[in-house]
């Protein structure tokens, strides 16, 4: 089972074995959200099924937004909606899940905490994504996906084996001992020197920024474990990993470094879906920049 990263080799090996896979692309433009879909259908790895940050992974855009689970840009569908989907595209609790995008890994994590959220816990990252794909050969189609299970059983939620919290619990522990607020935003958006997304400039007081690329190395992998600990031991000091909270602009680029995290060994952090996107909606709440 693999729950944080699969290598290409991994991924490759695991392919022809026989054990339930699903491979999930979740390429995405925030600024063209079309073009997501459009890069999956001119090329993908063989047999992967498209996940759309904006249709698929989140309720942006539904009229029947009522069970939301959060805030913000990029709000969380409810568990239940989500499980239809899975079950929609085929995926059972048998299949082991790889997720990818062209991006970084700056969408796929989404999809790769969802699944935990879920209590799926065999999901990993393909580190690399699909340059690293390409770049060792391995196989890729176009088109759209054909389902690979249509008769797959209902998805039943479980347990979660993340955590997922509000901006009314993050707000409340706000300046306590027991919060660390980590931002995954580029640094000149974290100041309020410049916004593009949001109406409101700025971040949560008493946040630590981390842009999420600092995970990767300039090839595009996670960085080495050892190298991601000693990273987040020096951002974090000595708070505990099980008070970090994680945020960004609308809570999809935060999860970079929540699996970063994961993968050094820093387990159970949390995260604020609704992120800043949320979090400035309500001008009662604070605001720092700088």
């Amino acid at each position: 089972m693999y729950s944080t990263l699969i290598t290409v080799e991994q991924l490759q090996a695991l392919q022809p074995s026989g054990q339930p896979l699903m491979v999930f692309d979740c390429s995405f433009d925030l600024a063209q959200p079309q073009a997501g879909r459009a890069m999956f259908e001119d090329h993908h790895i063989a047999g992967a099924v498209y996940a759309d940050l904006n249709t698929d992974l989140s309720a942006k855009g539904d009229p029947h937004t009522t069970g939301a689970q959060s805030g913000g840009r990029h709000p969380l569908p409810s568990r239940e909606t989500f499980a239809s989907w899975l079950q929609s595209v085929g995926f059972d609790h048998s299949m082991q899940a790889v997720v990818y995008d062209r991006q970084g890994a700056n969408y796929c994590g989404r999809l790769w905490w969802m699944l935990k959220w879920l209590g799926h816990e065999p999901v990993a990252v393909l580190d690399g994504g699909l340059q690293a794909w390409a770049a060792a050969g391995g196989a890729q189609a176009s088109g759209a996906y054909a389902l690979q299970n249509a008769n797959a059983a209902p998805f039943a939620v479980s347990a979660s084996k993340v955590t997922l919290l509000s901006a009314d619990t993050v707000l409340r522990h706000l300046g306590r001992s027991e919060q660390t607020i980590v931002d995954a935003r580029a640094t000149p958006r974290f100041k309020g020197e410049v916004e593009p997304l949001d109406p409101v400039a700025g971040h949560i007081p008493g946040a630590l920024n981390r842009p999420f690329i600092q995970n990767l190395t300039p090839e595009g992998f996670f960085k080495p474990a050892a190298v991601l600990r000693a990273e987040f031991d020096a951002l974090l000091g000595t708070q505990s990993a099980q008070h970090v909270v994680h945020h960004c602009g609308s809570g999809v680029s935060a999860i970079p470094n929540l699996l970063a995290m994961e993968v050094a060994g820093l387990t159970g952090s949390a995260l604020f879906a609704g992120s800043w996107s949320e979090w400035c909606s309500d001008a009662t709440r604070p605001v720092a920049k700088g």
